[in-house]
């Protein structure tokens, strides 16, 4: 169900000035310390932030898919690590539990993860598992009602700071693919958890990864996701939740997309060379007008995948073209906006440098650009043979 119009453009406009007026200024400090500001985290959670897809009767907003993406947006102004911070519990962290989840799961988590109160985190990489993500290797052995969980997952998302972790893990030995794996609600002060280090990244300071070790880590049957009885379905889980977190990051990708064409073209106004604006010269003019199509062009497929979501239909192939799309988009138009800026963007004082390397994981996580291809690939070959 959607929001009433005024209640969504109320939203729109709040978000939009709290980015503008407080995030815009503490980008360079983020950047600096690899740290939000703990008085921004609660602000978050008094705008609601952390409960933005969350549904109404757990305490959310239950925004549906086209009404997250507008917010995605308007937080593709600022720089990565301020959605990062919100970005699990609306998508990763939680979609599993909202689309899978028994009633009485949903009521433990949903309302502490829709404040804020909570953080969730979604563990599914692993050191010799990525885009072949069917390929699990973290065990859950059987142990009366309980699951032994050992394994390590890889460069997960809010680990350090989360409450709850979703965990896919082998509960079926004799299947080496996707139908013997398991999704599970972890609770991280369950013993036989332990952490590594955060990791030091090319770019997103601000957004925190590290490793998430289970050793000999006892969970009940009842923590599955759906149950006991929904056992082995966890990749099923997973990539249900990953075709909502596409677009999302697809949508992210055009609202950095519209930051860097605008302080581009501002930067093209004031910088003058040879006796003029560089704005004058057509070869800059090219590289904004392509930059603006681009991303044009990638508003436009998001909110058709994100409409298609909504009425129920199945957009396993419309999420990857988005995400393939918009991701590469992004990239080149990040690129230009350092060629616009000459020198002065490859200096850190400038915030496209910051967006630059930012946005070069977009095409690589929730699904590498070449994943994509193949996910396309194989939705139109499958078309085909029906």
């Amino acid at each position: 169900m959607a929001l009433d119009q005024d209640i969504l453009d109320h939203l729109l406009e709040t978000v939009r000035r709290f980015v503008k007026n407080r995030l815009v200024p503490l980008e360079a400090q983020v950047a600096e310390t690899d740290q939000i500001p703990a008085s921004i985290i609660d602000e978050m959670r008094d705008l609601g932030l952390f409960g933005l897809t969350i549904p109404e009767q757990y305490g959310g907003l239950g925004l549906n898919t086209e009404e997250e993406c507008q917010v995605a947006i308007e937080l593709g102004y600022t720089s990565a690590a301020f959605r990062s911070i919100i970005g699990t519990n609306n998508g990763i962290g939680s979609q599993g539990l909202i689309m899978d989840g028994t009633e009485e799961q949903k009521e433990l988590y949903l309302p502490r993860l829709a404040t804020g109160e909570i953080i969730g985190s979604f563990a599914l990489t692993e050191p010799n598992v990525g885009s072949d993500s069917a390929k699990v290797q973290t065990k859950a052995t059987k142990d009366g009602n309980h699951y032994i969980l050992n394994g390590t997952k890889r460069w997960i998302t809010n680990a350090n700071i989360a409450n709850v972790f979703t965990v896919f893990a082998r509960t079926n030995q004799s299947v080496d693919g996707a139908g013997g794996v398991s999704a599970f609600l972890v609770n991280a002060d369950t013993p036989g958890i332990s952490l590594s280090s955060k990791y030091k990244k090319m770019g997103q300071q601000g957004a925190h990864v590290c490793d998430v070790i289970f050793d000999e880590c006892r969970v009940p049957e009842t923590n599955i996701i759906g149950g006991p009885e929904n056992i082995n379905n966890g990749f099923k889980t997973a990539m249900k939740t990953l075709d909502r977190g596409r677009i999302h990051i697809s949508a992210f990708a055009v609202g950095c997309a519209k930051r860097l064409i605008e302080i581009s073209t501002q930067y093209a106004i004031e910088r003058k060379q040879f006796g003029q604006a560089i704005a004058e010269f057509q070869m800059i003019q090219a590289m904004l007008a392509e930059s603006q199509a681009e991303s044009y062009a990638a508003e436009t497929m998001v909110f058709d995948a994100a409409r298609r979501r909504d009425l129920g239909q199945k957009v396993n192939l419309h999420a990857s073209c988005c995400k393939l799309f918009a991701s590469e988009m992004v990239g080149k138009v990040a690129d230009r906006a350092v060629q616009i800026h000459g020198g002065a963007g490859y200096m850190d004082e400038y915030a496209v440098s910051r967006f630059y390397r930012d946005v070069r994981l977009f095409r690589i996580y929730e699904g590498t650009s070449e994943i994509q291809k193949t996910i396309i690939a194989k939705n139109l070959l499958k078309q085909a043979k029906n």
